[in-house]
């Protein structure tokens, strides 16, 4: 079944001769369930395309298609709503609250979208991330992998349709790294979650159901390695 679906995405910056097409008609679709790895130079636009896909950035032109519904035909305030709801977005750059602990952290877009917390779904996350006894600590009081493992937890509490992870293992060594994608690969077998990841390693890359090249915001090449 289609969870996703981009008609001829473009994204221009400037104008003139200093016009910058950062994705250049793109187009593709997406399974539900799916593992795909976004691999690609640096400035290719994947890091744009993932923050399109996420409702964070509007497209130039093109169409995005997010469970049968166009995500930008939506008002502002829909849009707020499809961000905290259907979308989870992980970064490397953990973008935790600083003074807000792991549980306020995790629940923060429950709470944003003014609806009762799930103390099983919560419980659930904190015991599959490995932060139980940790409910209470500020960010700063944790490791570079349990900070990334609470930045996971908020992206998956509202139970998202679809995760986003742009270089969630960019600031981990190896074996942090590999423990985050075997959470989120977990979470992917587990929830039936569609799982889109932007990385630099191959290693990751190859884990993935379906790689995907882009180049100066084309794809250059989409292949699928496994169901």
């Amino acid at each position: 079944m289609e969870i996703l679906r981009v008609e001829n995405l473009n994204k221009i910056y400037g104008s003139g001769d200093n016009i910058v097409r950062a994705l250049d008609g793109m187009s593709f679709s997406v399974e539900k369930g799916e593992f795909i790895a976004i691999i690609g130079p640096s400035g290719s636009g994947k890091s744009t395309l993932l923050h399109i896909l996420g409702g964070v950035d509007k497209p130039t032109s093109g169409k995005v298609f997010m469970d049968g519904v166009n995500v930008y035909e939506q008002n502002d305030e829909q849009l707020a709503i499809f961000r905290r709801r259907q979308v989870g977005l992980i970064y490397q750059f953990y973008n935790l609250i600083p003074v807000l602990d792991v549980t306020e952290n995790i629940t923060l877009p429950v709470l944003m979208d003014q609806r009762k917390v799930n103390e099983k779904r919560l419980e659930e996350l904190l015991t599959t991330l490995n932060l139980k006894g940790r409910e209470n600590h500020l960010p700063n009081q944790l490791s570079g992998g349990q900070q990334q493992r609470v930045s996971i937890g908020r992206a998956l509490m509202n139970a998202p349709a679809v995760v986003l992870a742009d270089e969630p293992t960019g600031n981990l060594d190896r074996k942090n790294s590999q423990e985050i994608v075997e959470l989120l690969k977990f979470s992917n077998k587990k929830y039936n979650q569609t799982l889109i990841i932007i990385t630099h390693d191959e290693n990751i890359a190859l884990q993935a159901n379906r790689i995907m090249a882009i180049e100066d915001g084309k794809i250059i090449r989409d292949e699928v390695i496994s169901r």
